[in-house]
């Protein structure tokens, strides 16, 4: 009897493993690429073949490896050729919208401003995002950027309460006092040297300025604990930069391979160290739990106006330490780049720098700045609008739609993943003008609605219901870090830097930022 069991049961295993063989090798990866294709052709969408399994990564990992010793001029802003080359070559090739593959999921690339608002403004929640890659997921955690459905209206409704803006107003303190910090260091190294200058490596400095701000703000007087979390992600980091073109095979996540144990010991040293920082604010809560965001996160989950009873609405745990991994790497990594990328174009257009430091010394004097203060600064404003255009953290948006739909008249069936090329769309010359491609930050004079043909243009914090909730945070830091920098130096390029726009996930540049640094009252 027990051996007929067996055989039965090693049949029915045989069965669902032949079943299972037939639906992802024969289904996902032969006929559905073919059907798929078809489909979109009938429309006149094209694009590149896909390959077995792979799609197009070989493709894409071939061409960007060749594009890498590309080197651009410090005044040509266009390095699409350099950073996303496949998507260029394919523009060229096939027109747009074209479909091309990743690993064995088709994507559709949309390159016209109307299918774009079409998806980043849909608010039937008819689009949800892409299934993030296993690394960037154990990074990122499943807060607010990647949460979908009633899940990301609970977490919207626990989040949003820090970034208010007379919350905003509070931190301004904490970013300048941290950017004092850093100047102070600056000044002392210039005293030191005959020339009274310094060069600067500023894409490093800049990530552990915005870190330290991130600390303070997020995590209040634990922020040395908290910049541990920021280190143990820049190694999960890298470790998604080397594997993001690698074949994600069904259940290859589970296997305990060297990448996935790095990954699983990295992840549970992130966690260990939150719930390190969280646990004593439990503890204290006779006191209140802090008004950083950590603090407004549990006042909002722990307390309800039902004494003991929970509200359906708050987050577990869980939610909570995912949304300090969401805050502490997106707010550190978008104003980081957003820092450096303006201190180059300061450097490459001294005009605006001038204009920009004549506004700071008018409207701050010589006082620290306020919130006030950086709200005045509209020309600021307009470089760091333009900076974004240009050269925005952020390259693609990913969607897929959860039911069939159309979009004008392309037809999407469900789970095609829509890619959004961000610089495609910022260096549309029907959209932006003849000088697209240039520096030109008058073009948000009257606003970013009226900087281009199309309002809403400027896709670098996305548009829509998912637009990006620290937007304002990043802005008044940027603003207070720059400020602080104008007010005390003038500065160039070095010598030794070399142009060449990487994509590390977001947009860096790939041998750093040296910078010469001159005190004025020198």
């Amino acid at each position: 009897m027990a051996s007929v069991l067996l055989v039965a049961s090693a049949t029915a295993l045989l069965a669902l493993a032949a079943a299972w063989l037939w639906d992802y090798a024969v289904v996902r990866l032969l006929w559905r690429p073919r059907a798929v294709a078809g489909m979109f052709r009938a429309q006149g969408v094209r694009g590149p073949p896909c390959s077995f399994l792979r799609g197009n990564n070989h493709e894409m990992r071939r061409m960007k490896a060749a594009a890498d010793a590309l080197r651009l001029d410090v005044r040509d802003h266009n390095y699409l050729p350099r950073v996303m080359p496949h998507f260029l070559t394919w523009k060229q090739q096939y027109g747009g919208p074209f479909l091309y593959w990743f690993g064995p999921q088709p994507r559709i690339c949309l390159l016209d401003y109307e299918s774009v608002r079409q998806v980043l403004f849909n608010k039937s929640g008819h689009f949800f995002k892409n299934d993030a890659h296993p690394t960037i997921l154990a990074m990122l955690g499943k807060g607010l950027v990647l949460v979908e459905g009633t899940d990301w209206v609970r977490h919207r409704r626990v989040v949003n309460p820090a970034f208010a803006m007379d919350k905003l107003k509070m931190m301004t303190a904490t970013m300048v006092s941290c950017a004092e910090s850093l100047i102070k260091e600056w000044e002392q190294l210039a005293s030191r040297n005959e020339s009274r200058e310094v060069e600067v490596e500023f894409s490093k400095q800049f990530q552990d300025l915005t870190a330290d701000v991130i600390s303070h703000t997020g995590f209040g007087s634990s922020y040395k604990e908290g910049k541990e979390v920021f280190h143990t992600q820049k190694q999960l980091l890298a470790l998604a930069m080397a594997t993001l073109l690698n074949v994600q095979l069904p259940g290859f996540k589970y296997l305990p391979t060297k990448n996935n144990r790095l990954k699983w010991m990295l992840e549970k040293k992130i966690k260990t160290m939150l719930m390190a920082i969280i646990q004593p604010r439990l503890a204290s809560n006779g006191g209140g739990y802090g008004d950083d965001l950590l603090g407004l996160m549990l006042e909002a989950c722990l307390t309800t106006e039902q004494g003991d009873k929970r509200d359906e609405l708050t987050l577990t745990m869980d939610e909570i330490i995912d949304e300090c991994k969401t805050f502490f790497f997106a707010g550190h990594e978008t104003t980081s780049h957003l820092l450096t990328w303006t201190m180059f174009l300061l450097s490459v257009y001294p005009e605006w720098q001038e204009r920009l430091r004549e506004e700071v010394l008018r409207e701050c004097g010589k006082e620290n700045p306020t919130a006030d203060m950086l709200n005045k600064l509209k020309e600021m404003t307009m470089v760091l609008l333009e900076t974004l255009r240009l050269y925005g953290p952020v390259l693609l948006m990913l969607r897929k739609p959860i039911s069939d739909i159309r979009l004008g008249s392309l037809s999407i069936p469900k789970g095609n993943g829509i890619v959004i090329p961000i610089p495609f769309l910022h260096r549309d010359k029907e959209v932006w003008g003849d000088n697209a491609n240039d520096f030109d930050p008058l073009r948000f004079e009257n606003g970013i609605t009226n900087a281009a043909k199309t309002p809403q243009a400027l896709l670098s914090f996305s548009i829509g219901p998912r637009s990006c909730i620290g937007q304002n945070f990043a802005m008044l830091e940027a603003k207070s870090v720059m400020a602080m920098i104008l007010k005390k130096f003038s500065f160039t390029l070095s010598s030794s830097y070399v142009h060449a726009p990487a994509d590390h996930i977001t947009l860096q540049p790939k041998f750093g930022l040296p910078i010469v640094l001159r005190p004025l009252d020198v």
